[in-house]
């Protein structure tokens, strides 16, 4: 019963750091309708650039990180103004190359920079900080990733949900080319998306290099992460990923405790079971032509 228990709260306290990875790519996607190869390496890379700034400044890295997603909102946004507004169009397959042609340069630019070698980002007392409830010990830590987690896909939520803004974000979402004729821009729509989704990619990456460590070629792992959570949970709400994060994550904890040489194994698994059983995912509406 113990077992059970600690693999339940693992399950959820990891779940959150996933659906974080997910939201961002999900975001992209259901506004734009293309996917973002260089996802991952935006995670990896706003956790390198924590790294740095913790370097030059002696204050705790949790103070800033909130300038690191300021400055993650700002490439997301350039990026997208900038680069991926011009390759746009009703096949997604230029914004794919131009994406993965991203996720190649940052990653052999983290290379040159940082090294290949692991690092992790050091919280001091908090990363071992922990708790006991229920019988169970639970770190300050991992349980401050998930209520963070949840409140952003809260906010997030209320944004989409009660703001001018967010009401612009799922017209666009659902027919790009009519809210044209509403004044609405639908190229801004697109850069406050990527912008968002940067500075959730930067979040999570550096809240992972918290938990574990990272390497410049971790993004690739990060991405397919992302990939999992938005198949399983589904497109069509935020809430979605949220609990595609968590069903990914109990089935990797769980995978982890009875098989830990395969762990990430069983995760894979069930991408291939939802896929062939139920491609809409948990939460997903069901698209009929």
């Amino acid at each position: 019963m113990s077992a059970a228990i600690e693999i339940l709260m693992n399950g959820l306290f990891l779940g959150g750091l996933y659906a974080l990875f997910g939201l961002g790519l999900s975001l992209i996607f259901g506004v734009m309708r293309i996917a973002n190869i260089a996802h991952g390496e935006l995670a990896i890379a706003g956790a390198l650039v924590l790294f740095t700034l913790s370097a030059a400044w002696p204050v705790s890295p949790l103070l800033l990180m909130p300038l690191v997603c300021a400055g993650a909102f700002a490439f997301g946004w350039l990026l997208q103004a900038q680069l991926l507004n011009r390759v746009l169009s009703p096949d997604p397959m230029p914004a794919l190359l131009v994406t993965f042609g991203l996720s190649v340069v940052m990653q052999n630019a983290m290379v040159g920079l940082y090294g290949a070698n692991s690092r992790s980002i050091d919280l001091g007392e908090i990363k071992t900080a922990n708790i006991t409830l229920a019988g169970q010990t639970i770190g300050w830590l991992p349980l401050g990733i998930f209520l963070l987690s949840l409140g952003l896909f809260g906010g997030l939520h209320l944004v989409l949900r009660k703001t001018r803004l967010g009401r612009a974000v799922r017209a666009t979402s659902d027919d790009a080319e009519t809210v044209a004729l509403f004044a609405i821009r639908r190229r801004r729509i697109f850069a406050i998306a990527m912008a968002v989704s940067a500075a959730c990619a930067a979040l999570a990456g550096m809240l992972l290099a918290s938990r574990s460590s990272i390497t410049p070629f971790s993004g690739a792992e990060r991405l397919l992460i992302a990939f999992e959570v938005i198949v399983i949970g589904g497109l069509g709400s935020i809430w979605a990923s949220y609990l595609g994060g968590i069903a990914l994550a109990l089935v990797h904890v769980a995978g982890f405790y009875f098989d830990p040489a395969s762990g990430l194994l069983y995760g894979h698994l069930m991408l291939l079971i939802f896929l062939l059983i139920r491609p809409q995912g948990l939460a997903g509406k069901v698209v009929t032509r």
